[in-house]
């Protein structure tokens, strides 16, 4: 085997520069507790593209280097410079999880019971050929499944699975999510489909509406309907969603489901209230598909709350037994419920190519692109 293996870095220059770059690096022995993965695949995730990109303005980027080992660089605007101050002149590696072979491991039991075994692993610093985590870190893969179908096995699953079990814990009975056709979305609409929950689905495109209505989805709200609001209102009268996820962030969309949520609501109620209903309505933000502000229009009453969603805190509170279920049940069901589907599969040279950046940095559904950085 090599001393070395390729990782992908990102690093941002005093002289407003986004610069990202091939090296090679020394593959690590694995400690005790620790395994040696040879990676095999690797999703970009929005949550990836935030790191990989910046804020840096992809319509400037421009590639040198060599086939073999290109380097992106891009112009980042003076005013997003404070948001990534702390980071300047930093290389950093990217890829939040990936899939692939434990090709060495360490004496612990936990360890040597993954060695040979095709495995997903997180941890960051996926975009590379090889990567030494933590054993527990790893969900060891069932038998026939591959390194692409594994390969996303926990941001996206694990997501989904946490906005059910947080209706849940909120006492929520129904759930609202946007972006909904997603591989995300798709997940998750899955997932309620086979426990009986009701699930709004907000989308922008007729396509979107087409990717649902196959999956068996009820309630699909185009955004770009001129009766958006009244139809939304509708689903969430006859659903009782008080609870939403929004992937997009910015703009009005949180604001439009919390009055649409206030709407429904009111319905229902025999007499007028100055403070609006006493229904709870929450959404949580859990995206950043949209950059620019998050815009209120305080039409919904006092009863509501907007704040932001994380899959590792979420994991933290409900503690390791409850995560290690979820985690099990994905590695059971990663061909169906929590299938993930790719356009493209690319070389990690050819990640960096401008066709391919153009495509996946707009982070538009059904443009999702698998990493192969054996290629």
């Amino acid at each position: 085997m090599a001393n070395t293996g390729l990782q992908l870095r990102s690093t941002i220059t005093e002289d407003r520069v986004l610069e990202i770059t091939l090296v090679d690096v020394p593959i690590p022995k694995p400690g005790p507790d620790e395994v040696l993965v040879k990676v095999e695949a690797t999703p970009l995730n929005p949550s990836d593209l935030a790191l990989l990109f910046g804020p840096a303005d992809l319509s400037t980027a421009r590639v040198s280097g060599s086939a073999e080992r290109p380097m992106v660089k891009a112009d980042i605007p003076a005013d997003m410079m404070k948001m990534v101050a702390a980071r300047v002149g930093q290389s950093l590696p990217v890829g939040n999880e990936g899939a692939g072979t434990v090709i060495a491991a360490g004496d612990s039991d936990a360890a040597q019971a993954l060695l040979g075994k095709r495995v997903g692993i997180i941890g960051g610093e996926m975009y590379s050929q090889y990567r030494c985590v933590n054993a527990f870190m790893c969900l060891e893969l069932e038998e026939g499944t591959t390194a692409a179908e594994g390969a996303s096995c926990f941001v996206n699953p694990l997501t989904s699975l946490a906005m059910v079990e947080t209706m849940r814990m909120e006492n929520h009975t129904a759930l609202v999510h946007t972006a909904a056709a997603s591989n995300l979305g798709q997940m998750l609409n899955r997932i309620c489909i086979d426990e009986r929950i009701d699930l709004v689905n907000i989308v922008r495109k007729t396509e979107q509406e087409t990717v649902l209505k196959e999956l068996g989805a009820k309630y699909i709200i185009n955004s770009s309907s001129e009766n958006f609001y009244d139809e939304l209102t509708d689903a969430l009268e006859e659903t009782g969603a008080t609870l939403a996820f929004d992937a997009t962030g910015g703009g009005k969309l949180a604001s439009q489901i919390l009055s649409c949520m206030e709407a429904a609501a009111v319905r229902s109620m025999t007499g007028y209230n100055g403070y609006g209903s006493d229904v709870f309505k929450q959404v949580y933000i859990y995206g950043g598909l949209d950059r620019s502000p998050t815009v209120l229009t305080r039409n919904f009453g006092f009863a509501w709350s907007l704040s932001g969603f994380l899959l590792t805190p979420f994991l933290q509170k409900v503690g390791m037994e409850k995560g290690l279920q979820m985690r099990a049940r994905v590695a059971a069901e990663i061909k169906t419920t929590f299938a993930s589907h790719y356009t493209r599969e690319v070389s990690l040279a050819e990640a960096l190519s401008l066709e391919a950046i153009k495509v996946y940095g707009r982070q538009a559904t059904g443009e999702k692109y698998l990493i192969k950085p054996q290629a």
